[in-house]
């Protein structure tokens, strides 16, 4: 966050742009109106502009006075998302990519379920991704930065736009799951949903947000300690170490062992919070009737439901997805053991939207 000690406008000069203006909070704008002579409330219809309104650039903000704007237009930038490639999935998914104020590149994806009226957007939180999965498309692209809050928010915000345009229905729910690790980018990824939750920002209730991690013990702890009202989803795609380890080499540091003990601290301190496991099931790797009962044993006890994802190829991946009958094996055991089970169909797999595959191709 922007700090400032003394007057901030005067520390301007009209000839360089400071600064994205997003990245003042609402107190700050409201003593850098006053700075300004302006009555403070002028502070807040800004702050309402930018995330309740969504606004891109000062002009839209008409119940300001010109001069006003101007002098804003000279000191602030508003370093919105752009959308560079919109691609629509022949199973109407739409895949979104944006292009940063710096050059950079990301990915956004609604995925839409018309019947249930269910509309979701899944967005990134980094420009790559430094976990290096095995399986995953991202994890191939180097890590170079992460975003900000306005940045994660815009996507939320464009793409329900989108969904609006398209379907005439507006966003149902939100997933942390496309490019990056939220939990390395902790600050950025709460603020962003203070920002879409809030009654000044989008409005969207935490319920229907869900934060993926590929698993962070320490990160899940903090979740707890600070009393998030999202839920919770964890990549594990493997409930045996060595497999993991294969697969995820964050689980050196953060094997199976001290997950499991987080996670169960993360339920007692939230406890309307959902769990979700995401398990991707690879063909003769961990879809076996070993790997289900393992599986079953980990989540024994964290009232989580597992979602079972068919695998995506991913260009220069040994891993391929396993058959409809291991599959549906797989599911069975676990729903015998009382695992509460959903198998989730790939989407937008043709525009390599689908889980894994976001890796700025279109």
């Amino acid at each position: 966050m922007f700090c400032y000690h003394k007057s901030i406008f005067a520390q301007m000069s009209s000839e360089i742009k400071v600064q994205d203006i997003r990245l003042l909070s609402q107190e700050q704008l409201v003593a850098l109106l006053k700075e300004l002579g302006e009555p403070g409330f002028r502070g807040r219809q800004i702050y309402e502009w930018l995330w309740k309104k969504g606004a891109r650039s000062f002009a839209e903000m008409t119940n300001l006075s010109l001069a006003l704007r101007e002098k804003l237009e000279a000191n602030f930038e508003i370093n919105a998302l752009k959308l560079d490639v919109k691609q629509v999935s022949e199973d109407g998914t739409i895949k979104c990519r944006f292009k940063l104020f710096d050059g950079f590149k990301i990915e956004a994806v609604l995925i839409p379920v018309p019947k249930y009226s269910r509309f979701t957007v899944c967005v990134s939180t980094q420009v790559g991704c430094s976990l290096t999965c095995a399986f995953c498309a991202t994890g191939k692209m180097k890590r170079e930065r992460n975003l900000d809050a306005g940045e994660i928010y815009d996507q939320v915000h464009m793409v329900g736009q989108i969904c609006q345009e398209t379907y005439d229905l507006p966003l149902t729910n939100i997933v942390y799951m496309g490019m990056g690790e939220p939990l390395l980018n902790y600050a950025n990824v709460l603020t962003s949903v203070e920002l879409i939750t809030s009654p000044e920002g989008l409005g969207m209730s935490s319920k229907r947000i869900t934060v993926s991690t590929a698993g962070i013990a320490k990160m899940i702890r903090k979740l707890a300690d600070d009393k998030v009202k999202f839920n919770l989803a964890l990549s594990l795609h493997a409930a045996d170490d060595d497999k993991r380890n294969e697969i995820m080499p964050i689980n050196s540091q953060n094997d199976l062992e001290s997950l499991h003990e987080a996670i169960t601290y993360f339920k007692a301190e939230c406890t309307k919070s959902k769990l979700t496991f995401e398990y991707i099931a690879f063909a003769d790797f961990n879809d076996g009737e070993e790997d289900a009962h393992a599986l079953a044993d980990f989540a024994k006890g964290l009232y989580a439901t597992i979602n079972i994802i068919e695998y995506n190829q991913v260009d220069g991946v040994k891993f391929t997805k396993t058959t409809e009958d291991r599959l549906d094996r797989f599911a069975t055991i676990l729903t015998n053991r009382g695992i509460s089970v959903t198998v989730r169909r790939s989407r937008g797999r043709d525009i390599d939207a689908a889980c894994g595959q976001l890796a700025n191709k279109g």
